[in-house]
């Protein structure tokens, strides 16, 4: 069975080869899985999702990491960390605590990296009829 890659030698639980097209829920709860042909749907994981150089995914992920070598549009959850490698292109947006991406990664789209964003949110226009500190112009 096809190895991780560079960064791990763990063996992997599923693989898509390139060539293939899957439909529909991907949803596994321990081990990495592989994909390098095309999938469009879902992918549900507490794991590892890695898309190979020529995978291609259009897909909401939720899983713990996701290592991307190819392409990926969709909505980006991991709860661990989101890795994306040098051919990597994202289109969508990514949810995570830990970002990296490597010089000539594309990521089109938002990144959310904290759990409290209400706390960030801060009223900059006060309504109208409220007390306020006028800039003299």
């Amino acid at each position: 069975m096809p190895k991780l890659g560079d960064k791990d030698d763990s063996e992997l639980k599923a693989y898509v080869g390139e060539g293939v097209v899957f439909e529909g829920t991907l949803t596994f709860n321990e081990g990495a899985v592989r994909i390098d042909g095309k999938l469009e749907g879902n992918v549900n994981t507490k794991d590892t999702l890695i898309i190979g150089e020529t995978g291609s995914i259009t897909a909401d992920v939720t899983a713990g990491t996701v290592i991307c070598k190819g392409k990926i549009e969709g909505t980006i959850s991991a709860s661990k960390k989101v890795e994306l490698l040098s051919s990597s292109h994202a289109i969508g947006n990514v949810r995570t605590p830990v970002l990296t991406m490597e010089l000539g990664s594309v990521l089109d789209g938002n990144c959310h990296m904290s759990e409290k964003e209400d706390n960030k949110i801060v009223e900059l226009i006060k309504k109208e009829g409220s007390e306020s500190d006028s800039i003299p112009g």
